[in-house]
């Protein structure tokens, strides 16, 4: 999985590592978001999270999902905007 171009691996708090497939990034008065997905294509379900980049004091990028929801509602409609293909629904 690690090998395609369009998979991220991201180790969460408890050590744990989670493979996402990203959809697509944009940048916003400085800020970068990617909306991704946990999708599993054998259960036919899938899960997007879009992810802002935090960037730490040592330089590091952190990522956490947006929880925020006016900020949330907000990226939201510009990934729909700027993705023809994707159609999120909260």
């Amino acid at each position: 999985m690690k090998d395609r171009q369009d998979i991220i691996e991201f180790t969460s708090e408890d050590g744990s590592t989670i493979f996402f497939s990203v959809l697509g990034q944009i940048e916003i008065a400085g800020t970068s978001y990617i909306l991704v997905t946990d999708s599993d294509e054998s259960s036919g379900e899938e899960n997007a999270f879009i992810l802002k980049e935090i960037r730490e004091e040592d330089g590091q990028s952190v990522y956490e999902i947006v929880e925020d929801g006016q900020e949330l509602d907000a990226i939201s409609k510009v990934f729909e905007e700027t993705l023809d293909d994707i159609d999120i629904r909260m």
